[in-house]
């Protein structure tokens, strides 16, 4: 009787491939098709933002800085730098120049240690709650209505003015919005009357999330408490601490609706920043190429402002 046999030839040499399983590998040029596709469909969801960005922020943008080198009259059209020259020639956009340092300065500064001192002595404690409130309250105001309060305040005859009388100190009462540079002085202190909530807001969040055990860490190693703020709350508060001084020097670059309410730039032009010296040439002296010539300065130090800071507190590599 015979045995069954195997069939167990090998396969022939220089036969084909075998026919793809279900399991194999789709062909390149499907995943070429795949790939090209989302990227269609991801440009189709962002071309509706690129566009609105490029006809509302690029495009004024890019006119702008065509309008700054065209001068104000009908005889020399083109200028040149010269509408760029007046921040060397003109008195009043020097004072700008210097105010906006000083509101630079004071809106960075005053928000963030206020804030900060603020969200800490009221992060835990009895009436914690209605004094956060009363911090944070004149941030949902608008610029122009801190205005009116504040102009409430400081005129001649004012509240601050009054009070100052009835305590029998006459000789500190004085016109607080007539005098440079004390009236420059005492706006930048009603901006951080108002800017102070939201650092207080964001500064709080930063210490609550911050993990109790690293506190109680560095107390069971003897750290007291400015030790422990300065070595332990500090560096976790560094991203919201970015945030702040962010927010804070771009609000004070561009700072406009309390000064025109208070001062409208004077007396003599005396109190402008460059926001508002912007909006003076352009429309009131009827200068659009010196105007166009302030908005692009002004444009260019925010940017640089901003990428510096940024820059250097985030580590950019390879900016």
């Amino acid at each position: 009787m015979s045995t069954p046999t195997t069939d167990r030839r090998a396969p022939a040499v220089g036969a084909g491939p075998s026919a793809p399983t279900d399991g194999a590998r789709r062909p390149p040029a499907t995943h070429a098709w795949r790939g090209r596709r989302e990227r269609l469909t991801a440009g189709a969801f962002m071309a509706p933002s690129v566009v609105l960005v490029a006809l509302f922020l690029l495009a004024p943008f890019v006119w702008t800085v065509h309008r700054s080198f065209f001068s104000d009259t009908r005889t020399t059209p083109f200028s040149w730098f010269d509408n760029y020259a007046l921040f060397a020639s003109d008195p009043a956009l020097s004072r700008s120049v210097q105010n906006t340092l000083m509101w630079v300065v004071g809106t960075v500064v005053l928000p963030f240690v206020l804030g900060l001192a603020i969200a800490c002595m009221t992060d835990a404690g009895r009436f914690s709650r209605l004094a956060r409130l009363c911090v944070v309250l004149p941030y949902a105001l608008s610029g122009s209505a801190v205005a009116v309060v504040w102009n409430f305040m400081l005129t001649a005859d004012g509240a601050v003015n009054q009070v100052l009388t009835g305590l029998n100190l006459d000789s500190l009462a004085h016109g607080w919005l007539l005098t440079w540079p004390g009236n420059t002085v005492v706006m930048i202190l009603a901006n951080a009357w108002q800017a102070t909530g939201v650092a207080v807001i964001l500064f709080l969040v930063g210490l609550q999330s911050i993990p109790p055990e690293t506190l109680e860490a560095g107390a069971l190693d003897g750290a007291g408490s400015w030790q422990r703020f300065r070595h332990i709350v500090l560096p976790q508060l560094r991203p919201v601490s970015i945030i702040v001084i962010g927010m804070s020097l771009v609000n004070g670059l561009k700072s406009f609706d309390l000064i025109w309410v208070l001062t409208q730039g004077g007396p003599g032009r005396a109190t402008e920043t460059l926001a508002v010296s912007m909006y003076n040439e352009t429309f009131l002296e009827l200068r659009p190429g010196a105007g166009a010539a302030i908005a692009v300065v002004l444009t260019v130090i925010v940017l640089a402002a901003s990428w510096l800071y940024l820059r250097r507190q985030l580590d950019v590599k390879g900016v």
